[in-house]
């Protein structure tokens, strides 16, 4: 039987399920504007100041339990990459479409304030050199590939965490109630109307008890997105199918990434390369970064990359993603998306695989001793040397290579065969909710934000979610 808590009527005038961007910026907006409303923040993983990979002393993953400190804990799991705010209503996911592109960006400049004024370094990359941006345009067009402009904010992993860590401290010192390693089990639908979840502590699901609220509001981030899923399955949700994105993390060294890294710092560029047609784009690119590994609630070990304010690598490393776009009657894209990155894992024996660009082109597997004497160095050290192409999709590899041939004529050597591929790297927020630009769904009192309502990609946008529910919540009394 579970145990429910009784304060009044409820619990809690609002309830965050996940401490990530859209989650923290939902509470501390509230609190900025003095709401009176009784407000709790529930996180399955630590505070940030426990939030410690031991990989740092252990060279390897040692698959923590019971949840990864690099995709749970406070400031989620992309506060803890690369840090970097993009400061455009072009990037960050599909928001935009649904309040407006004026709103989305003025929102932005908005939040990136709010992160000034927590600590975040106020220079902006990407808004000098117009000449060579240009330039590098010319050459993306030439190739068939878009180049998006975007002021980017990078924090750094390491001050990023600082800047997450006043942030808690603040809403803990604003009466925010912090409850971590606490997982949230289950919602509580009844009639239509969503009254509060089921939760325990993490790793402990016999010990759920009832936590009710007036407000629940569910962001819970890439790491939840399979969880949400299942949620709305289970509570008819109103919800579609996404593209679900598949790819490789590439690592090339410094030197040729040079004038794209000094000029824009993150190149993001778009392709449609063929024969297939589906949309591939460089992603959360880092000049002198770290190739990382993101452990999810399976055991499924996904690439992604850091990229720190003070230390630094001699290599850039950014992810290619290409876009899967299912049909009736598929409608699991989600799960597609685990049994790939299996099949990768199972090939590199639950490691990352790392693979020579110049391997796959000549259709043999990469040795150790290859990437011993290399001019690329990986600077993922458990990364196990392989064959990507023996488990990754067809149509994916295809159209990856095709967009990487394109991305060498805008960055030559960028296709070179020492050039590293790393898999899978795969985004988990193919599952969108339905819902309208006041973030009402169809059901009440119910809200989905951030990464895993589908609706937005990337530290920045999710933060500005978090704004404007936070804004709608005061909006409603």
């Amino acid at each position: 039987m579970l145990e429910k808590e009784k304060t009044g009527s409820a619990d809690y005038d609002v309830l965050i399920v996940g401490a990530g961007p859209a989650g923290i910026f939902t509470a501390l907006e509230l609190v900025r504007k003095g709401s009176k409303k009784k407000i709790a923040l529930l996180e399955k993983g630590v505070c940030i100041e426990k939030r410690r990979c031991p990989k740092t002393q252990t060279k390897e993953c040692v698959h923590c339990k019971p949840d990864c400190h690099i995709t749970t804990g406070f400031s989620g799991a992309g506060a803890f990459s690369d840090g970097k705010l993009s400061l455009s209503y072009e990037v960050g996911g599909d928001l935009p479409e649904l309040i407006g592109e004026e709103l989305a960006q003025e929102t932005i400049d908005y939040t990136d304030g709010i992160y000034l004024a927590f600590g975040a370094d106020p220079h902006v990359e990407g808004l000098q050199h117009n000449d060579k941006i240009k330039e590098i345009r010319r050459r993306a067009i030439q190739s068939g590939l878009k180049l998006v402009d975007c002021p980017i904010r990078h924090l750094g992993t390491e001050k990023a965490q600082e800047i997450y860590l006043k942030i808690e401290n603040y809403l803990r010192e604003n009466g925010v109630e912090l409850l971590f390693s606490t997982a949230c089990l289950d919602l509580l639908i009844e009639e239509g109307r969503c009254t509060g979840v089921t939760a325990a502590p993490s790793g402990k699901p016999q010990e759920a008890r009832i936590i009710t609220a007036r407000s629940v509001i569910v962001a819970t981030g890439r790491k939840g997105a399979d969880w949400l899923e299942r949620m709305c399955r289970a509570h008819q949700i109103a919800h579609e199918a996404g593209a679900v994105d598949i790819g490789v993390r590439v690592e090339v060294r410094d030197e040729v990434m040079e004038e794209v890294n000094n000029v824009l710092y993150e190149s993001k560029l778009i392709g449609y390369p063929a024969p297939f047609g589906n949309k591939v784009r460089t992603f959360c690119q880092n000049p002198g970064g770290f190739v990382s590994q993101e452990n999810y609630d399976n055991d499924l070990a996904v690439v992604n990359g850091h990229s720190y304010k003070e230390k630094k690598s001699g290599n850039t490393n950014l992810s290619i993603l290409c876009s899967h776009k299912f049909a009736a009657p598929f409608d699991q894209p989600i799960e597609y998306a685990k049994k790939v990155g299996s099949l990768v894992n199972m090939l590199g024996d639950g490691h990352i695989l790392v693979q020579r660009y110049g391997d796959i082109l000549e259709g043999k597997r990469t040795w150790p001793k290859e990437l011993g004497r290399s001019n690329v160095r990986p600077t993922l050290p458990d990364a196990v040397a392989g064959d990507i192409s023996s488990a990754m999709p067809y149509r994916t590899m295809v159209n990856i290579m095709g967009f990487i041939e394109a991305v060498d004529h805008v960055v030559p050597g960028f296709a070179s065969k020492e050039t590293l591929l790393y898999a899978p790297e795969i985004k988990f927020y193919s599952n969108r909710v339905k819902m309208d630009k006041t973030f009402t769904t169809n059901i009440e009192d119910l809200y989905c934000l951030g990464d895993s309502s589908g609706w937005t990609r990337g530290l920045m946008m999710a933060s500005a979610m978090g704004v404007l529910m936070a804004r709608r919540l005061e909006q409603g009394e």
